[in-house]
């Protein structure tokens, strides 16, 4: 299992790096990364916000009902920078650190009120996605 385990895991992510660097595969990613994240932190926020679970959720987590509004009102505003392709990147940057902040503190208190599991968890998964949409972004900038 050894030398020839790692010999085709090495293969594959060269196979994988190589698709990455094409442009076309490249902006597809990013797209389908950056919608994803467009859906859960943007349409799903504005459509649930105000919702009887979305705040239950909030005050269980130990946060005044406003701060959910807050949330949902910079979600939705992040989500809407993301997806408009012309804005300055200072602006965008600042959208994706914000979701990156938000995902890791959701995990936080997730985690810290009711332990770690699955939940905990799933923010980080997001988080991924977010990361994968950022580096291919920045690989598409540097390519035009």
């Amino acid at each position: 299992m050894g030398r020839s385990f790692y010999h085709q895991r090495k293969k594959k992510l060269i196979c994988i790096l190589q698709k990455i660097k094409n442009m076309k595969t490249t902006k597809i990613i990013f797209w389908i990364t950056t919608i994803m994240i467009f859906l859960f932190e943007g349409v799903m926020p504005a459509l649930t916000s105000q919702s009887e679970m979305a705040k239950q959720g909030i005050t269980h987590l130990g946060y005044p009902l406003y701060f959910g509004t807050l949330l949902a009102v910079f979600k939705v505003l992040g989500a809407i920078v993301l997806v408009i392709p012309k804005l300055p990147n200072r602006i965008i940057e600042w959208a994706y650190a914000g979701f990156g902040i938000d995902f890791i503190c959701a995990s936080i208190s997730m985690a810290a009120v009711d332990g770690i599991n699955g939940m905990a968890f799933f923010p980080l998964i997001v988080l991924a996605i977010l990361a994968t949409s950022y580096i291919c972004r920045q690989k598409l900038k540097t390519q035009v």
